[in-house]
């Protein structure tokens, strides 16, 4: 056991932290596979069971008279805490060809005990009969989806409708994959599997063992009585305030720590006379106020001090906006430091200072610019690295109103020829000449539709940026204010386009691809975006849409960081076949919420991977094709399948091969952890330890260590280009650990929009960790969402 007498005073500390309040937690049956002491004593058990090894599945002997599923005498990990109703032998099935608990017949009844009215209940069930309907009755449950009979496989939805038993009844011989059930509690708890560890809550300090593999275990300290640790026989026993249950870990424990919370932004120091400020708070290069609506004033005047500006100055009117029953005012564009924010009702035209009110002490961060898109490269988009605006940068507000009115002067011709365009569309088009040096900050302000814009460049995909080559740059950032700037119904297609920016503001329901940098970029950075679903696509993998972030088209030196992916079915494709290279991407810090797959999917490309956070990912995390060489460094994979894929080896090729049918890719991995895992081993990597010729990943290590040219891919032979460790080609860049990920990146100055946007979802993740079906109360929220900004003062 490697330092583990320096955590015994984290085991007293458990210890005192212990409560006599047993909390309300969530409930998960998942009968993917067995633990091993469930399936040696199910073996040994003859007497009432029977193991059928052509379909590899137990069959019970005996009849059960609602009572839990035994062998050997003790209750089975597999089904701890159900309770089982049925009459004969063979009536009941432990599958693990087909990865569920089977009712074989009509009648069969699976009793859940002891819980709570407004529970959530979710069963994912299907006959076992391609031709014959069957469905699961309930009891004691007010039925949202589900419960039909069918021959598909089904996810049943439900809400317990009165404390006590909820009984599921077969029509006939049915599989069931999954039973969850969720209060809804801040504090989720042990599935009652074997492993008591509770599930990640980054807005709670949590106890956090880490095991052999990087692998990490959380427990709620509410929740136990004693974190033991006997050095001599080199065990971690945690027992529960309440149970009979101890998890013991020998000899695996490498690290035990507490958690940090998410941070949360703070308020400033407000000193209301008149208009009452309710927040105030400083974010990445920007700060904001809200105050509720002053009696009598027709507007407001608001000004800024500290930073780049010395004194008190008036924003700019766009930036001061009516919500209703509040006003708000944000200021982009700033440098990291200190600021006071002053608001001044304007009432018949005239500023009534003797009811101003301020906000103090501000504190205003830089954005994080590491990566490929700032090596060697100062300043993309209209900004400065600094944060402030380019000396002769102009800016643009766009609005719904506005999107088709708004005007510019762009310079088109010789001598400094100008003439003024008006639509943003086709303001951005003026810029293909590459005449136009002045750099251009587009501020987006609330939801702007399809049905907004001028035109679109792209039938495809939108917005269209495109540069006259890859050579001259474009210095356009475009960007929302605030927290509520939202692209509906549309997204963004990027050619030749060089100093590029996109940040702070959502993309819903786009045509096609939410951004697609398909030709030719150069140092752009796509940031601190939230993305949802696009529109429904004509093939099968497209239920909630095409791409959301591709690279592609031999584009290079592109940064897509602090981005939060909703649910995405294809998070992000890099590269194609056509890319000459080496093309240096960088992914760090994005937050891929539920999102399925294509963390990237890489081909050719050169791609570092780092501080991201895998959140229940259903399908895979990074692939490698076609020579790629990929670093995927202190990730966090949160139940997450496939963390790391190369074409045709490793967990690949013990698969279906339905990855990709290319060339294999390299990757290099180090300092990832993997937490809530699934029971299955394609939750963690294979690596070349485990097998030195068929492997997902090389896992290195120290950060520095090259892999040697003898690994290399089983199909194509590619080795890795070891790009990460040399110094004129990497930036300069501090990863965190992979364990505070999930706590910074969902924190407050983390992925996705300011506050993290005005809609906010969070998912089930005793449905969406494994289910990459489109959620459909999220895609109706998303068709139905509407801005709450009513418009500018």
């Amino acid at each position: 056991m490697k330092n583990i007498n320096k955590y015994i005073l984290y085991g007293i500390v458990l210890c005192l932290t212990a409560l006599s309040i047993q909390p309300a937690y969530s409930q998960t049956w998942d009968f993917s596979s067995l633990s091993s002491s469930d399936k040696t004593a199910l073996d040994s058990d003859t007497e009432n069971w029977t193991y059928d090894s052509s379909n590899n599945r137990w069959k019970n002997v005996t009849t059960y008279n609602k009572a839990p599923l035994k062998a050997e005498g003790r209750e089975l990990e597999l089904t701890r805490g159900l309770l089982i109703t049925v009459g004969a032998a063979d009536r009941v099935r432990i599958d693990m060809k087909k990865k569920s608990l089977t009712l074989n017949g009509a009648n069969g009844v699976i009793t859940i005990p002891g819980l709570k009215a407004g529970t959530k209940l979710t069963v994912i069930s299907q006959s076992s009969s391609s031709s014959a309907a069957r469905e699961l009755t309930p009891t004691n449950l007010t039925v949202s989806e589900g419960f039909t009979a069918s021959t598909s496989k089904i996810t049943n939805i439900g809400t317990v409708t009165e404390d006590g038993e909820v009984t599921l009844t077969s029509s006939g011989g049915i599989y069931i994959f999954r039973i969850a059930a969720s209060d809804g509690s801040d504090t989720p708890g042990p599935t009652p599997s074997g492993d008591h560890s509770a599930t990640l809550n980054t807005h709670a300090v949590q106890a956090q063992l880490t095991t052999n593999g990087n692998v990490i275990k959380y427990y709620n300290p509410a929740e136990l009585k004693n974190t033991a640790v006997n050095k001599t026989e080199g065990t971690v026993t945690v027992t529960p305030s309440e149970g009979e249950w101890k998890d013991i870990f020998t000899k695996t424990v490498t690290n035990i720590k507490f958690t940090k919370q998410a941070a949360e932004g703070e308020n400033g120091i407000i000193s209301n006379n008149g208009i009452e400020i309710t927040e105030a708070k400083g974010w990445n290069e920007t700060v904001y106020a809200k105050w509720n609506i002053y009696g009598g004033a027709q507007s407001y005047n608001v000004y800024v001090k500290g930073g780049q500006y010395t004194d008190f100055t008036k924003i700019d009117t766009e930036l001061v906006r009516n919500y209703g029953s509040y006003a708000r005012a944000d200021v982009p564009g700033l440098k990291a430091g200190e600021y006071v924010l002053k608001v001044i009702p304007v009432i018949n035209g005239n500023e009534d200072i003797l009811h101003t009110s301020t906000a103090s002490g501000l504190l205003v961060t830089a954005y994080d610019r590491s990566g490929f898109a700032h090596l060697n490269y100062q300043g993309i988009g209209a900004y400065n690295n600094d944060g402030t605006l380019k000396e002769t940068a102009r800016v643009i507000y766009v609005t719904a109103q506005t999107a088709k009115t708004v005007q510019l002067d762009v310079i088109t011709g010789s001598n400094n020829k100008t003439e003024t365009f008006t639509g943003l569309q086709a303001i951005i088009n003026a810029y293909q000449k590459g005449l136009e040096t002045r750099p251009l900050a587009v501020r987006l302000i609330g939801q702007i539709k399809d049905t907004d814009m001028d035109a679109f460049g792209s039938k495809a995909e939108g917005l269209q940026i495109k540069g006259r080559n890859n050579t001259i740059a474009m210095n356009i950032t475009i960007e929302g204010v605030g927290e509520d700037a939202t692209v509906w119904g549309f997204g963004f297609l990027l050619r030749n386009a060089v100093s590029v920016e996109l940040r702070n503001f959502g993309i819903m329901l786009c045509m096609d691809d939410a951004v697609s940098m398909d030709t030719d970029n150069k140092h752009c950075w796509i940031h601190h975006l939230d993305l949802f679903y696009g529109k429904t696509g004509g093939d099968s993998d497209q239920a909630k849409g095409d791409g959301t972030i591709d690279v592609k088209g031999n584009s290079q030196y592109i940064t897509i960081s602090y981005n939060h992916m909703f649910d995405c079915g294809k998070s992000s494709l890099c590269g194609m076949k056509s890319e000459t290279g080496p093309n240096y991407i960088d992914y760090h810090h994005n937050w891929f919420d539920h999102s399925d797959s294509r963390h990237p999917r890489v081909r050719t490309m050169t791609v570092h991977i780092w501080n991201n956070y895998y959140d229940g990912c259903s399908k895979y995390g990074a692939g490698a094709t076609t020579g790629a060489s990929l670093f995927v460094e202190n990730n966090y994979f949160r139940n997450t399948k496939n963390p790391m894929l190369s074409s045709l080896q490793g967990t690949d090729a013990k698969g279906d091969g339905t990855f990709s049918g290319e060339n294999g890719g390299m990757i290099k991995s180090f300092g990832n952890v993997y937490a809530e895992k699934g029971k299955s081993a394609n939750y963690t990597p294979i690596t070349h330890k485990d097998d030195a010729t068929s492997f997902d990943c090389y896992e290195a290590g120290n950060r520095n260590e090259q892999v040697p040219p003898a690994y290399r891919t089983l199909t194509g032979g590619t080795t890795y280009n070891n790009f990460d460790i040399d110094a004129s080609l990497m930036y300069k860049y501090s990863p965190l650990p992979a364990d505070e990920i999930p706590s910074y990146v969902t924190g407050y100055y983390g992925a996705g929009r300011l506050n993290k946007g005005d809609f906010k979802y969070t998912f089930d993740n005793n449905v969406a960790d494994t289910d990459y079906n489109v959620d459909k109360t999220l895609k109706d929220a998303l068709e139905n969402y509407r801005s709450s900004l009513v418009g500018i003062f």
